[in-house]
């Protein structure tokens, strides 16, 4: 390929060229992945029943077994997040996919609910970092023009993973098997998609880019079909090795990162109260259901998280980020509030869960939009783990939050449980309106200017 002027950026090479074949490529598997982090989130959730009865255990303990592994996924997503801009965001997914696989398949193993918030936590451990990495390839192999369509279907790939997820644990593995077999699939899932990663993904050009590696940007953007750089702008040696502290301690990027981090956390309350405990809410329900078709609902908040992460993608692409977004944390946590009115037949409840996962979701793009916008290419992994380790402060208090107010109000306060749980987005909703849009490349061009 003919070499391009000395001192290009890579990352407007990407920016301004047409995405080709691999890039999409690139873009399908980040989708796969976080289908496979939904899958993986969900799994306890499409097993509470059979645990539940299993292990004759009550919804407080239950809230424990369901936040084991988000609480690992704060975790994963701080420490992890580091290592995919320290190490690479590839390497970085492969290990979290081992870690994951492990995890899964001890899961099918447990027999207690010790063993199972061990496992439960390994998993999410692996899935935060994924997360994190995951995000930001989406962000830095994808052009101006495709980039928030492209994170708006990476995000509608967690659902989608929740969508297969519930149709293979309702319609095969619980009748055919038991709760076991659902975290045995994750397992098999997940080691499958090892090697498919490690041929097919190559390391980014702007994390080339960031250590200042020539030789690996011309790589990547070999694989990518883009014309070589003759030599990398001066700037890209003098980036700070990647730490939280460099976010924080930077005026501009702290008020983002607090917000983002912050606003992310209060949603996440509300959005994993469904997730977490639609399941066992329907399955208590009168007239009550049996396991397999109380897993529906989940299969269906997922449909409609699914639809609402892929069409907000083309609102934000005409609309922007900000407004759409607040606008989804409204009516999500509307949504959210009202779950349990006129609940009186299982199609009721697959279309409250179709709708709650509609708008919630659409939100959940928003701010993973958000993430990749508000920080430089040098620290978004560290960036975005970190806002997604304090975003699983509420996801892990959302089913032990949850599960303490049934126990505190009682099993039929439902509609009262679901108003409290609904109030986390909208705290989220005025955090939201409070941030600033900016682009944190152009924050970093004007410092290194």
């Amino acid at each position: 390929m003919a070499g391009a002027s000395a001192g290009t950026n890579p990352i407007t090479v990407i920016n301004d060229t047409p995405m080709g074949a691999r890039q999409w490529i690139v873009v399908l598997l980040m989708v796969l992945l976080n289908a496979l982090d939904g899958f993986d989130v969900l799994s306890s959730a499409f097993a509470a029943p059979g645990i539940t009865a299993d292990w004759g255990i009550a919804r407080p303990a239950l809230g424990v077994v369901l936040s084991a592994e988000l609480v690992g996924m704060g975790f994963g997503s701080v420490i992890l997040g580091g290592a995919a801009d320290k190490y690479g965001r590839k390497y970085t997914m492969i290990f979290c996919l081992v870690l994951m696989a492990i995890g899964m398949y001890l899961a099918s193993t447990a027999t207690s609910v010790t063993p199972m918030v061990a496992f439960r936590f390994l998993t999410g451990i692996g899935i935060g970092g994924m997360l994190a990495a995951t995000n930001a390839v989406t962000a830095e192999v994808s052009n101006s023009k495709w980039r928030r369509t492209c994170i708006a279907a990476y995000v509608a790939g967690y659902p989608l993973g929740a969508i297969i997820g519930g149709i293979a644990a309702s319609e095969w593995l619980l009748p055919s098997y038991s709760w076991h077999a659902v975290f045995l699939f994750g397992a098999i899932v997940t080691a499958v998609l090892i090697p498919i990663v490690l041929v097919l993904v190559p390391e980014t050009a702007a994390y080339h880019f960031t250590k200042a590696n020539l030789a690996g940007v011309n790589r990547t953007l070999g694989a990518f079909g883009k014309p070589a750089v003759g030599e990398l702008p001066v700037a890209a040696a003098g980036f700070a090795k990647p730490k939280v502290s460099d976010i924080l301690s930077n005026p501009q990027l702290r008020p983002v990162t607090l917000l983002l981090a912050f606003g992310y956390m209060f949603h996440t309350i509300t959005f994993y109260y469904i997730l977490k405990f639609a399941v066992q809410i329907v399955s208590d329900y009168p007239p009550g259901y049996l396991p397999q078709d109380a897993a529906t609902v989940l299969t269906y908040a997922n449909v409609g998280g699914f639809m609402g992460s892929l069409l907000f993608g083309f609102v934000m692409a005409r609309f922007g980020i900000k407004w759409p977004t607040a606008l989804m944390l409204l009516i999500g946590s509307v949504a959210v509030g009202s779950f349990s009115m006129g609940r009186d037949s299982l199609d009721a409840w697959q279309w409250a869960t179709i709708i709650t996962g509609f708008f919630t979701n659409a939100a959940i793009s928003g701010y993973y939009a958000a993430f990749a916008r508000g920080f430089p290419a040098y620290a978004r992994a560290t960036g975005t783990g970190f806002v997604l380790g304090i975003g699983r402060l509420g996801a892990a208090g959302s089913p032990l939050l949850a599960g303490a107010l049934f126990g505190w109000l009682g099993n039929d306060q439902l509609l009262v449980v679901s108003a409290i749980m609904a109030l986390g987005s909208v705290a989220s909703l005025v955090l939201f309106l409070m941030l600033p849009e900016r682009d944190g490349d152009e924050v970093t061009a004007s410092q290194t200017a």
